[in-house]
Parts: C-alpha cells; structure tokens; sequence
C-alpha cells in the first residue's frame, strides 16, 4: 500500500489547485520516485499557463516571510526554511538591493522572481536575478516553471518524510541529484508545453481536415494578475496586395484586409476571427490587440502581431496567444 495524502498536502508542494487535484487522482504513490515521476508529468503537460501563474503567485517575495494568512501553513512554513540560507547572509544593503531588484522583475514580467532558494545565499540569488532580468519574457517564463519544478521535488522529498504512513519501498534520491538528472527532460518537456510542436512542415496532409473551429485563435492572459483579460477588442487582417509584402520600416498601409473583430471573454479567449475555411490562404496575417483600452495606464496603446503561414503550412491551426503585463508582453505559436 502507498503513502495517501490529501489536496492540501500537495497544494504546500506546489500553489496549483490544478496540481494538487490531479496529484490526488494520481495517488497513492509506492515511492517517492513515483510521486515525483507523477508531479512532472502533471505539471508539465496537465497544468496549463493560468495554473503555472497561481502557482508562481503563492510564493513570497525572496528575501520576505510568506504571509501569515498564507492558504497552506505548511507551505509557509516550508518556504521559510528554504530562505533561511538566503536570510542567515543577508546584510541590510543586500535586502535593499534584493527588494529593489525584485520590485524591477516583477514590473518586467508581471510575477515574482521564482527561484528554488534551499542553500543558497543572498548575493547568490541576487546575482541570478540581475542575470534572468536581461531574459526575454516567454523565456524567463519557461525557467520559472523550471524553477517551481525543483521547489515541488523538494517538498514532495519533505511530504514523504514528514507524512509518509508507509516507507519507500527503495531509498528515494537525493533530490538535488532528481532535478539534475530531469533537467533535459524538464526543458523539452516545458518548450512543448508553451510552442506546440508543428510536425514535419514539408509533409503534405494525407487528406483536408474536417475543422470544428477557425483556423486562426487567440487568448489573452494578464500575467500581472495571474488572470485571464476579458473585454480586449482583437482585430485579424491579412495582408491583401500582391504586388509587395509589407517590409519593416514601410508605412504599409493600404495592403490589410480585416478579416474579423471580437473582444475576449470571460476566459480571455475571443471570439470567432475569421470564416471556418478548410485551407488556410498562404500569405502574411497581423493580430491587433486593443491593450489601451484594457490597461490605460500601460506602456502599450495597442499591441500587433505580424506572422506568416506558408503553402505547406494551410491545413494547420494557428494559435497565437497574448501573454500581457502593463510594461511587457510575449506571444507564442500555439496550437
């Protein structure tokens, strides 16, 4: 029989209430190999981006106490413990600068600066974050995850230690020597995960797929409050003159087509932005995004994205979220 635990042992792990109910389902685990093979795998693959961001939000500040209101005790109470390195080498001018150093990151990327801390000093963590802040958003995004990943392998360690109603039937690895060891898959794992793989772009389709959607969608997800963005009006157009290609630096004005408009929902997704075509026309699209009207204090009035789909490419559906914050944004090719 395996060790049982409940929801709010696995949300102390991880802030994900996703997470914590699939780790529930996924139980009882044998080992703690078991359970941590389970808990990438969820996190990873079942755990979509607005579960990533509850997750990121249930961490303090480096170098500040969890909450005394915090949902899970444990989990506070684990998260002090993994700082006290950080706090036992700290000097006044240090937490200054850390405190100040946070406060940019945040503005940047719209969460906290997630790192898994148990050991390490305060200069060090600061000297990661000074590296990471140069990071592009959608990339610092991925190592964030990462991040959480090796704090959740931790806590599972400490679960099976502290909780266990039976012992592993094997000795569990050292968890630092788990996290090496997963870091290749971790990093393939996660780039599937936030860019859906496109197959064999040069393979022509054994035949036209019957579509139950438009081929062109979006989302918009507000990172800085861990929210999808509801209410943003999204323009598709497709550039319609065949005589040039709209280049970089050029007005180009008269070659879009509108296509469509909606604004998103509840659930940050718009609504349908085109006709419900079987082959897409190969040729250059740009996604507008209404961000000053949502966000009026932001730094953008409005956001466009420019892509192409090539002849190759028409069967396929293309997913282009928005991942905003007041002061930055990132999209990706989703699916």
């Amino acid at each position: 029989m395996g060790s049982v635990f409940d929801e709010k042992d696995f949300l102390a792990c991880c802030g994900s209430t996703k997470f914590g109910k699939e780790m529930v389902a996924a139980a009882p685990f044998s080992t703690l190999q078991d359970s941590i093979r389970a808990a990438r795998h969820i996190w990873f693959n079942k755990v979509d981006v607005n579960g990533w961001l509850e997750a990121f939000a249930a961490h303090p500040q480096i170098g500040q106490s969890p909450s005394k209101n915090h949902q899970s005790p444990t989990f506070a109470q684990w998260s002090k413990g993994e700082q006290s390195t950080a706090l036992a080498t700290a000097t006044d001018s240090t937490l200054q600068e850390l405190f100040e150093w946070n406060a940019r990151y945040r503005e940047k990327f719209g969460f906290v600066f997630l790192i898994c801390a148990s050991g390490r000093s305060t200069p060090e963590i600061l000297a990661e974050l000074k590296i990471r802040y140069q990071n592009r958003p959608i990339i610092e995004f991925e190592i964030a995850a990462q991040e959480q990943m090796k704090i959740t392998e931790l806590r599972l360690a400490k679960l099976f230690t502290e909780k266990a109603d039976t012992a592993p039937t094997i000795k569990p690895l050292a968890t630092t020597n788990i996290a090496r060891k997963a870091e290749e898959d971790r990093v393939n794992i996660i780039g599937a995960h936030l860019t859906a793989a496109t197959g064999d772009a040069g393979a022509k389709p054994a035949h036209i797929p019957n579509r139950t959607r438009p081929p062109i969608t979006t989302h918009v997800l507000d990172t800085s409050r861990g929210c999808p963005a509801s209410g943003i009006e999204v323009q598709l157009e497709m550039w319609k003159d065949n005589q040039t290609r709209p280049q970089f630096g050029k007005a180009n004005i008269g070659g879009w087509k509108v296509l469509g408009s909606s604004a998103t929902d509840k659930d940050g997704r718009s609504g349908q932005l085109m006709n419900m075509v079987e082959a897409l026309a190969p040729g250059i699209y740009r996604i507008s995004f209404n961000t000053g009207e949502y966000n009026p204090d932001g730094f953008f009035p409005y956001v466009s994205i420019v892509f192409e789909i090539r002849e190759s490419q028409k069967w396929d559906h293309f997913h282009v979220p928005l991942l905003l914050s007041p002061f930055s944004f990132s999209t990706y090719r989703g699916s």
